[in-house]
């Protein structure tokens, strides 16, 4: 079978990472990622299937693993070689569709007791993701027993397959994943009430679905987005933001907003309750913690790496930053039904065959900028 493969090769690792800082998505023709000829991956026990991907959705953990950017964090639990893809939608043996539901926990890796974070419906609170019967991974894509999307065919267990609606079109099938994401964070808010103001930093496929799903799940007063290009504050707009502003605005009109005093340097005196940050960088976590009120919350659903912050402000007003990792089942639930009513297929801008793979990665990671969401690999027509 084809699959992309990601080899733990720290030669191409160093030289990626010197092309991701040169462009993004250049580290893809140089890095440890490559097209091959492989065997498909053994069934690990009994209640495991074979999926073959149909669409398998390009993510911003993949871009950083690729660009030489991910944190070292990750090595423990993950397994080379791997095939990246969690974001799939695809076929089972006997002809019906499932999206996966990547999280490798507890049952999936055949452990008994599970833990007590699995056993409470909180798989993605695992905290054996490097035992079992399973090589590491967090996820399936970061898995070297289970194969990843980016592939003509991987291995699922069971409890890890949501059906796909006959109605319900690969297209939109494969924004499950990333909207269950961010429907995590929105059900993450809503568990604490009614926010009046909310700031949500970013406008690509994260910060767009948790417009969308904020707007579902929570109670939400104004909700005030950034957005860097028209078709980013389009979308936003359409999907429920009160206001979309370019990011060195966001200051300026939540300072009007909430009526604070601003300091040299940018700090509101006052804020939003509530910040969520779907980028996850240096700037855009700087930025959170000078627009959030004291006593407020940044809530970071992108996945950060490599930062450096100056935390006084977290000190001296009290506020707070909570992570927001995946999902759970009932995510997974809400999320096939959003996608549907919200009609989120539209946010799948490009697709590619495996067979120009550099040239998806390049246009995925400078999606913004070409004017796209969400670009994703094809694997349903032979040959590609």
């Amino acid at each position: 079978m084809k699959a992309l493969r990601f080899e733990r090769k720290a030669g191409k690792y160093v030289a990626a990472s010197i092309a991701g800082r040169l462009g993004a998505g250049k580290g893809a023709p140089v890095g440890p990622l490559s097209l091959k000829d492989v065997d498909e991956p053994e069934l690990p026990a009994e209640g495991w299937v074979r999926l073959q991907p149909r669409l398998a959705g390009i993510c911003g953990s993949d871009l950083a693993t690729i660009d030489g950017r991910s944190s070292r964090y990750f090595e423990p639990i993950v397994s080379f070689p791997f095939t990246p893809g969690h974001e799939v939608v695809g076929s089972l043996e006997d002809g019906t569709r499932a999206v996966l539901i990547p999280v490798l926990s507890c049952v999936t890796r055949g452990i008994d007791p599970v833990c007590p974070a699995c056993e409470a419906g909180r798989t993605n609170h695992c905290g054996r993701i490097a035992f079992g019967h399973l090589e590491p991974g967090l996820q399936s894509g970061y898995c070297e027993d289970t194969g990843g999307g980016w592939s003509t065919s991987m291995v699922a267990h069971e409890s890890q397959l949501l059906a796909v609606p006959d109605a319900l079109s690969d297209e939109a099938a494969v924004m499950v994943e990333p909207t269950a994401c961010a429907v995590h964070a929105a059900r993450t808010v809503a568990a604490s009430g009614p926010k009046a103001t909310v700031a949500v930093i970013g406008a690509g496929t994260l910060g767009l679905l948790t417009i969308a799903a904020l707007r579902a799940e929570a109670t939400v007063g104004t909700l005030v987005a950034t957005g860097k290009y028209p078709h980013q504050k389009a979308l936003a707009t359409s999907l429920g933001a009160d206001q979309v502003v370019a990011p060195r605005e966001l200051g300026r009109v939540l300072r009007s907003l909430t009526g604070s005093f601003v300091l040299d340097g940018g700090q509101l005196t006052d804020g939003v309750d509530l910040v969520v940050d779907c980028v996850g960088s240096e700037a855009s976590l700087t930025q959170a913690l000078q627009v959030v009120a004291p006593g407020g919350e940044v809530l970071v659903v992108g996945m950060p790496g490599h930062t450096t912050l100056d935390l006084t402000s977290l000190w001296h007003r009290e506020t707070a930053i909570r992570g927001c990792y995946a999902y759970t089942r009932p995510d997974f639930d809400r999320a096939l039904a959003l996608v549907a009513d919200a009609g989120l297929e539209r946010l799948l801008s490009a697709t590619y065959p495996l067979s120009r793979y550099t040239d998806a990665i390049e246009h995925a990671a400078t999606a913004g900028a070409r004017g796209a969401v969400k670009v994703a690999f094809d694997l349903r027509k032979p040959g590609r």
